[in-house]
């Protein structure tokens, strides 16, 4: 029976299970990793009181350097002896402790860090524990982000997987929402009274002893989480070690880099992940600081990722039908409408463009969605797409690069809001209190900056993606052809 059954179906028939699995691992990932977009920006210039100059500069040199890992990583994930599980999950155990610890020492305020004579300590320190997060967090993603291709081979179930590794994100960056909710208490002066800012609102601060709690609980379940993922998630493609031949990375760099349906998907990503991280970061300032509504970092992220309560549904089968490259770009063009229409209603009243702009963060969210549910679904597209046409399958390799481009993003992202910061003229030493004309410049750059970046997605889906729903349909039929050949050929395994 086995082998009247075409490769594709030898290589798919997922279940619960396996949709548990895979999204259990970017749930565990976004635990520590939220940490990072929506918290860390704000405890350092709150509690390690840096400037936001310092910041912007260290986030671009320690994303750069990051991203110098990813092709080092991709490679081994390639050219390694595979494990008893595979070759691909073994890594959520080897580094489960690791990223635990490295997630927490970032956090940690020592009795001198943040005290006006030991800045340079306090620099030292933020660079040096950021540097190690981030090389942890590496070793999860590469080998997590080429999985999907080898737990199965059959379009619809990676759309699916996709669907789910979206839940699984949405669901791990949501306890970090309650610590930038509730890690506040109102500003007191001597006698005890609440000090009140220009705009008529009391002034509230950072609280440490909240702050270091959650970090330390959300690392130990990220580091349980991963341990557990490695026994749920299953590698149904058993590819054998690539040689480690004298200009080989060159080689599928070029091939890589070369592909348009790569490029293009990679600058989406690139965007996309620079929108997330500048909103997740620069609405901690937003919020506290021009609304007055911590609560509001709760609620805002309920609208922007509750449109996949809905879309968990009915966005594969939209997908299949109409095509991932005309569902998503539709969602992004609407993203970037809403918040442009944010920006021109600045002039209303905060106490009513409080719920404005709640109910503008659930269209945008309802249109990123679209693409957040389907990018992996489209990248494993592409690598499909690089395979049959250069019978190239260096998975570890196109992912790395792939994740390159997002951690470009965060790039971007770090240039956007410390520049935000810079452009507005944020007070962040001890005691500061912001101007109006600082809060309407805050709220203005919030809104304005997604709406661009979002923008420029949707131009990059809409004219230049080239795998439509046609094109990814002849893709699977040339997929099954080539199952067929490196199996014969005894390059993969089954």
């Amino acid at each position: 029976m086995e082998e009247t059954k075409t490769f594709i179906q030898r290589t798919s028939g997922l279940r619960a299970r396996d949709y548990f699995g895979y999204a259990m691992v970017d749930a565990a990932g976004c635990l520590v990793y939220s940490l990072v977009t929506t918290l860390l920006q704000k405890f350092y210039t709150d509690i390690f009181h840096l400037s936001p100059l310092f910041i912007m500069i260290m986030f671009i040199a320690v994303r750069i350097f990051d991203t110098l890992n990813d092709p080092v990583m991709g490679r081994i994930c390639d050219t390694v002896k595979p494990g008893r599980g595979g070759r691909y999950k073994q890594w959520f155990l080897y580094i489960a402790v690791p990223l635990a610890v490295c997630s927490v020492f970032m956090f940690i305020k020592f009795p001198w860090a943040g005290e006006a004579g030991n800045v340079t300590a306090t620099c030292i320190y933020a660079t040096v524990t950021y540097v190690l997060f981030g090389m942890a967090y590496t070793v999860v993603q590469i080998p997590y982000g080429i999985l999907a291709s080898v737990v199965t081979t059959d379009v619809g179930e990676r759309n699916k997987l996709s669907v789910f590794r979206s839940i699984g994100a949405a669901l791990g960056s949501v306890p970090v929402l309650l610590i930038a909710s509730f890690a506040y208490a109102k500003r007191t002066d001597a006698s005890g009274n609440a000090v009140i800012g220009e705009n008529g609102k009391a002034i509230t601060d950072m609280q440490y002893g909240p702050v270091i709690t959650g970090v330390i609980i959300m690392a130990a379940a990220t580091m349980v989480m991963l341990i557990v993922s490695y026994f749920l998630n299953r590698e149904r493609v058993k590819t054998k070690p690539r040689p480690k031949e004298k200009g080989a990375l060159k080689k599928a760099l070029g091939i890589v880099l070369r592909d348009r349906a790569f490029i293009v998907l990679s600058m989406a990503g690139l965007l996309l992940l620079a929108g997330q991280m500048f909103t997740q970061s620069f609405y901690t300032y937003l919020f506290n600081d021009y609304f007055h509504a911590n609560w509001m970092n709760l609620v805002s992220q309920f609208c922007s990722y509750s449109p996949m309560l809905i879309f968990m549904f009915i966005l594969p089968g939209m997908a299949r039908r109409r095509g991932k490259k005309e569902v998503t770009a539709v969602g992004v063009a609407l993203a970037a409408l809403a918040n442009l229409v944010l920006f021109f209603l600045r002039g209303l009243d905060p106490s009513v463009l409080i719920w404005v702009f709640l109910a503008m963060n659930f269209i945008s969210g309802l249109g990123l969605t679209t693409l957040v549910m389907q990018l992996w679904a489209m990248f494993t597209d592409v690598v499909d797409g690089i395979e049959v046409c250069h019978g190239m399958r260096d998975d570890g390799t196109s992912y790395a690069m792939f994740n390159f481009f997002r951690k470009l993003g965060g790039v971007l992202a770090a240039i956007c809001v410390n520049g935000a910061l810079l452009g507005m003229n944020y007070k962040y030493e001890k005691g500061a209190v912001q101007t109006l004309e600082n809060l309407k410049t805050m709220y203005d750059l919030a809104t304005l900056i997604p709406a661009v970046l979002f923008g420029i997605m949707a131009v990059l889906l809409f004219v230049l993606y080239p795998l439509s729903r046609r094109k990814v349909e002849e893709l699977q039929e040339k997929k099954e052809l080539k199952l067929k050949e490196n199996y014969e050929n005894n390059t993969i395994e089954i």
